[in-house]
Order: structure tokens, then sequence, then C-alpha cells
């Protein structure tokens, strides 16, 4: 009889298994055969078809009584049952606010099964341990922000679930990654890889990467089963929307300095047209050695630093937040510098990468509570914190990304008590690369 057992990360294969059995590396000598734990469950099912008689070691998991008060909304349960009957196997777009832990409580609750939950920041992490806590009446592990605590419902970091995944490889019959696109990162992969658990759900407001690492996350956890755009829940779910662009001009002096940048960026650029990301790309590795290179990459930085940052805007926005006194407004840029400078002039409380985590608590308890209405942030709110309701967002400036923009307008669409609309400000600059960028978010 075959034996399957798990091994730091593998799952041995013991018995002179046959040697065209998908993914396992055959070792004659020993007659054993070893294939990739994320593997398993296709493994298992391709003994069970061929009816081989198998005795499984991989996962000898209990089964866990869960209940849940919530009631799913239709959209949520349509998701579910979809990745049910992909084999509980797949990934979930669904807009920032819509519900997705949700949706995953109800997950673990189908299953029964041991489950780990894995989240990009320990914002989620803490906001997800708080949300099983008070769901489930039994323990719930953590394993990140200086614990490491393993339950049979336990929540990580993806940096802790890196570490550690081909030691608890078989100590969990499903796995939850919140916010899965960060699942395509070269390193983050191997968590997927190393564990056995044969049920996978990957959650996400923006699934497609622009680099097509998306794929590999198909191949890891499962296919895009369900999609749920923003615009199918707006005035229903979420509330409805409007997007406002406002084009500004850049003061002659900044106009001046624009352009002198540009100039020495399409001077410097060395015969590169840059047509697409893989153009840019090829500049920025020419740059290592080729000081033309360079001195074009600073120049493009400071012509960027230029338009993103235009006194214009900043003086448009005081006409935004003078506009709506009574409103809850974050204020969104690319750049840490400009988020002090507005916190300064407007005494507006700023979330930057250098807010400590107390200090970031405190400030976003205090706009939950009313105490703060407005925020200014840099690319610190986009995902992966539980932001309080706001109505207002103002784009300052951004990336090209549309996963940036969905996720910043998603921080203004949770539903209002007088189902107002939300509103989000899109500021940029006339007759500079800011346009073309603009456009290409939208």
């Amino acid at each position: 009889m075959l034996e399957l057992r798990y091994e730091s990360g593998t799952i041995r294969v013991s018995g002179d298994p046959p040697s065209d059995l998908p993914a396992v590396e055959y070792d004659r000598r020993s007659q054993t055969g070893r294939a990739p734990a994320y593997r398993y469950a296709e493994l298992a099912a391709e003994l069970d078809e061929r009816g081989l008689a198998y005795e499984d070691c991989v996962c000898s998991l209990p089964s866990l009584s869960l209940s849940t008060a919530y009631d799913l909304r239709d959209y949520q349960q349509a998701a579910l049952d979809a990745w049910r009957e992909a084999d509980d196997r797949g990934c979930l777009e669904l807009p920032t606010g819509s519900g997705k832990t949700v949706i995953g409580i109800a997950a673990l609750v189908a299953l029964g099964t041991p489950a780990l939950i894995v989240v990009p920041t320990i914002d989620l992490l803490e906001q997800w341990q708080r949300e099983l806590q008070r769901e489930f009446d039994q323990p719930v592990g953590r394993m990140g922000g200086g614990e490491q605590r393993i339950e049979d419902i336990t929540v990580s970091t993806y940096d802790s679930a890196y570490l550690r995944a081909d030691e608890l490889g078989d100590r969990f019959g499903l796995v939850v990654f919140d916010e899965v696109h960060h699942l395509g990162g070269e390193g983050y992969r191997d968590i997927a890889r190393l564990f056995a658990a044969p049920a996978r759900l990957g959650l996400t407001a923006t699934f497609e990467r622009a680099d097509g690492a998306h794929e590999v996350i198909e191949e890891l956890v499962g296919p895009l089963v369900r999609r749920v755009s923003v615009d199918d829940l707006a005035g229903e779910h979420l509330a409805d929307y409007d997007i406002k662009r406002i084009e500004v001009s850049l003061t002659p002096d900044e106009r001046e300095r624009y352009e002198e940048q540009q100039g020495i960026f399409t001077d410097k650029q060395s015969n590169i047209q840059l047509r697409s990301g893989s153009d840019y790309q090829e500049l920025v590795k020419r740059s290592g050695n080729d000081p033309a290179a360079r001195e074009a990459l600073l120049a493009k930085q400071r012509a960027r630093e230029v338009m993103m940052n235009a006194q214009r805007k900043v003086d448009r926005l005081a006409t935004i937040l003078d506009r709506h006194r009574g409103d809850r407004i974050i204020v969104f840029t690319a750049h840490t510098d400009l988020v002090y400078r507005l916190s300064e002039q407007f005494l507006i409380p700023a979330i930057t990468h250098e807010t400590g985590a107390s200090e970031r608590r405190e400030i976003l308890e205090r706009f939950r509570d009313g105490t703060y209405s407005r925020v200014v942030t840099a690319n610190v709110l986009d995902e992966g914190v539980d932001v309080p309701d706001a109505n207002v967002a103002v784009v300052l400036s951004g990336s090209g990304s549309e996963r940036e923009f969905t996720q910043r307008l998603g921080r203004i669409l949770r539903p209002k008590a007088d189902s107002g609309r939300a509103l989000l400000y899109e500021l940029v600059t006339e007759e500079t690369a800011e346009e073309r960028v603009a456009r290409r978010r939208r």
C-alpha cells in the first residue's frame, strides 16, 4: 500500500508508487516519490481516480464545530458558492468595504477544519484576530507582532507564515490569503508552495498584477472564481460615488523648472524610447553604469516632484477643505514631504510610513470617533488598514496604478447612514506627464 506523508514542504510517497503520478519525482533506489506540498490535493485525487489504495498521513486534522451569526448578502453567498463549486480553491475579487472578511469566516464555518489566515500587515492581523475571537468560541492563534502562538485557527502575517511554512505545512486544512495579490511576490510564493492545505481561498480587491504574477497565484491558490466590481454594488451595498478631475496649472517658476528637467530627461535618455514599462526598466538597468541614463532618471524624478507637489494643487485643496467642512476627508499624496507640509498648513493629522503603529491607531481611532474629520497620508492607507468611514477623498498625486486608484476609491465607499454619495477629487497638473498618468490609472 502506498503512503503519503508530509515532510518539510513536500509530500513523500512511499511504497513503490507509479512513476507517472502528477508532480511526483520518482526515486527508483528508494522506491519513493516526492511532490511539492501544494500539489497534495491533486495527488490524492489522482490516486483515488486510479483506485490505488494508500494511507494518507499528510493531514490528520480535527473537525471544528464553528458557527457564525453573519447572514451573507446575496453577492457574498454567490462568491462563497463559486469558491465551493471550484473544490474549495480559488480567489475572489470584491471591492473594499464589501465584506471579504465575512466571506472568509463563512468559508471557515463551511469547512470546519483548522485554518490559517495570512495577512500583509499587523493592522489586518489584529482586525482578523478581533473578528475571529468575537465570532468563535475558541482560542485564536497569532503569528506576528512579537507573538508565535499556534491554534487550530491562527492568523499570521505573510512574513511569519513564510518563515514557518515548512514547519507548519501540515497543520491546516484551509489557508486564507487576505490581499492575495501580495502572494505574487517572489518570496511569499513559498508560503503557498510549502503548505499542504487542500482548501485555499484568496481575497482581494485587485486581483491582477501589472507584472503578470497573478498567473502564479492562480496556480498556487486557484483561479479567480468570482469578480464583483464597485459599480455592481454602488447604490445598494456600497455608497454611490462621483469622481471629479480638477486640472491645475503650474506656476511660472514651476513650469520653468519642469520644462528644464523634462528637457534634461529627453536629452539624456540616450535613444531609449519609453513606450512601455519594460523600456523604463531598461533605462533603470543602464543607470547602474551609464551616467547619462542616471542623469535622465534623476531629471525625470525632479520633474515628477514639481508636477505632483504643485503649489496650485495645495491652493485648490484649501478650497476643497473649506467646501467640505462637515465631511470626513482623506487626502492622498505620493510624497511624504508633502504630507507633513499639508499637515502643518491645514492642521491635519498625518500618517506616513514613519508613523508608529500606536500613533497610527490613535489617529484612526480619533478619526473614527469624530475627533478628527480629516487625515492626510502618503501610500499608507491604500490597503491593509481598517480605515474608518470617510465620504470624501482627495488624490493630490499617485502612481499610474489602477490598483492604487481602486483601493483609494474603496476607502470612501462604505455605505453612509444618510445614503449620501461619496466624492473623489483627482487633482492633475495640466500639460504635464501627469495627465497621461491620470488617464492610465482610471
